[in-house]
């Protein structure tokens, strides 16, 4: 803050990259190197940037108030994870239609209404990353449909109270950052609705 209290004026001047190729693309994975030149002058010759048409998140709800949650294998980090039911967004596809998509595919729930509730889109890593998730609440959510797991899922469901749930967050049950973030987030707007 300055003397009066305000923020200060941040500078408009962006980076000019000069040169950039793509070094990655495979069905799951983008990666372009960029070189960049800074507004100072100096020159960044390998900035790698993950590009990515994003994923969305469901928070999933159902008719007696507990969240649909998956337990599944995350080879980056070769460990079994919880998270809610998530995917990435395929190419054409809309958010909307991605978050039903996978909250079918991985769990076999569906809302009703079918029509989810965009909670709020977010920066997954603006440091070295495109990516922008989406968030969506799912009501009245029961199995309905046959789950469909992609080559490299092996899901296991299971469900909890929103207290359950606070809990799993809080003692790192649940540790997906972006998982974390959507869950404080939808159970604050659920506080103000």
């Amino acid at each position: 803050m300055n003397e009066r209290g305000t923020a200060p004026e941040r500078s408009a001047t962006n980076w000019t990259v000069t040169k950039s190729d793509v070094v990655i693309e495979t069905p799951f994975v983008r990666l372009r190197r960029d070189q960049i030149e800074l507004p100072s002058g100096q020159v960044v010759a390998d900035y790698y940037v993950r590009e990515s048409r994003g994923f969305a998140v469901v928070f999933a709800l159902t008719p007696d108030e507990r969240v649909v949650l998956v337990r599944q294998y995350k080879h980056g980090i070769s460990a079994h994870v919880l998270e809610l039911p998530a995917g990435a967004i395929d190419p054409g596809e809309l958010p909307a239609d991605c978050a039903r998509r996978e909250l079918a595919e991985e769990t076999g729930y569906v809302a009703d209404p079918p029509e989810l509730e965009l909670a709020g889109s977010f920066v997954f890593d603006p440091t070295g990353s495109t990516t922008r998730y989406h968030v969506y609440v799912g009501r009245n959510a029961r199995p309905l449909v046959p789950t469909a797991f992609d080559a490299t899922e092996d899901i296991e469901i299971e469900l909890a109270t929103i207290d359950e749930l606070r809990a799993m967050v809080r003692d790192g049950r649940i540790d997906v950052g972006t998982h974390v973030a959507s869950i404080y987030y939808v159970l604050d707007r659920l506080a103000r609705l």
